[in-house]
């Protein structure tokens, strides 16, 4: 018989008292500035005007996946043919110049087709709400859960011409995966990563210029980083990368910091980026870092590396 999984309802109130200090440290020894040059959120950085921020930052964070000097290319050479308002762009932008702008465009799973939807989708939003935030706002009050505004936020960007579009450029290839709808069990880091940007702060590296939305409803975004991290400090137990595992993993941060329960996520997510705590650990990495005491595997990575001489 199938030994069933007992849920992880987050860290105990003595667990959280004991590594909120540590994380605390450890979150005030990151350069946050030195890592954004390393991170998509460099894109919306170039910006000042909210809007020009919220539509930089969503064609940014939907392109990054796979490797970032691949990904950086594009994002970049895009924002650079947008000009320097890229919500003017977008707000102005119809199927005839989504065509000039995207013809040949392909980034692993996506072709222009997949880019121009979520483009003219950003642009309507824009004229009919008067910012992404309030189009998001909507689908939040609606659903009154972040699961249920993201799938009307990602459905509501959607909302285009397709027979126009497709007629023009061809058929879309990957647009679930940029804009997934509905949205499914898995974690949709990228969305999430998003409403990092645009909800807490203003930091470093994140914005805060949403209002309507509380950091206190925001979900971790959960990569293979965070996710490697969270198992380390016992944030969770589950090892998929879903919709439910970055919900345990945000119950445990929000018993930290039920205000703001990912403001941890930046520092985490590029200490697994820089190699610090990479998928195979050495006892090296181990014996210099500062969340040792509050790991589960650095221990046992030591004293295995120790019996070995």
């Amino acid at each position: 018989m199938k030994k069933r999984r007992v849920a992880h309802t987050g860290l105990s109130t003595q667990a959280a008292d004991l590594l909120r200090p540590r994380l605390d440290a450890f979150l005030a020894f990151t350069d946050q500035k030195a890592r954004i040059g390393f991170d998509p959120v460099e894109f919306p950085h170039r910006y000042t005007d909210p809007r020009d921020v919220e539509v930089s930052a969503l064609l940014a964070a939907a392109l990054a996946y796979g490797r970032a000097d691949l990904f950086r290319p594009k994002v970049d050479a895009l924002l650079k043919q947008m000009g320097p308002s890229p919500a003017a762009f977008v707000r102005a932008l119809d199927v005839k110049g989504a065509k000039a702008l995207l013809t040949g465009f392909v980034y692993r799973f996506n072709v222009g087709t997949d880019l121009a939807v979520l483009l003219l989708g950003m642009g309507r939003a824009l004229r009919e709400h008067g910012s992404l935030e309030a189009l998001f706002a909507r689908g939040f009050q609606a659903s009154g859960t972040l699961h249920g505004a993201i799938s009307a936020f990602t459905a509501a960007l959607r909302d285009v011409p397709m027979g126009a579009l497709r007629k023009a450029m061809g058929p879309e290839k990957g647009l679930h995966h940029l804009l997934p709808s509905p949205l499914g069990p898995g974690a949709a880091k990228r969305l999430n990563l998003y409403l990092r940007w645009m909800v807490r702060g203003p930091d470093a590296v994140d914005f805060g210029i949403w209002k309507q939305v509380p950091a206190s409803a925001l979900l971790v975004p959960l990569d293979t980083h965070i996710g490697r991290m969270a198992l380390h400090l016992g944030l969770t137990q589950r090892t998929d990368l879903t919709w439910r595992t970055a919900e345990e993993v945000t119950a445990s941060l929000r018993a930290l910091d039920p205000e703001d329960p990912v403001r941890y996520d930046f520092a985490l997510c590029h200490y697994g980026m820089s190699g610090a705590c990479p998928a195979k650990t050495l006892p090296q990495h181990c014996e210099r870092c500062s969340l040792l005491p509050s790991c589960k595997v650095g221990p046992q990575v030591i004293a295995r590396g120790s019996l070995q001489f």
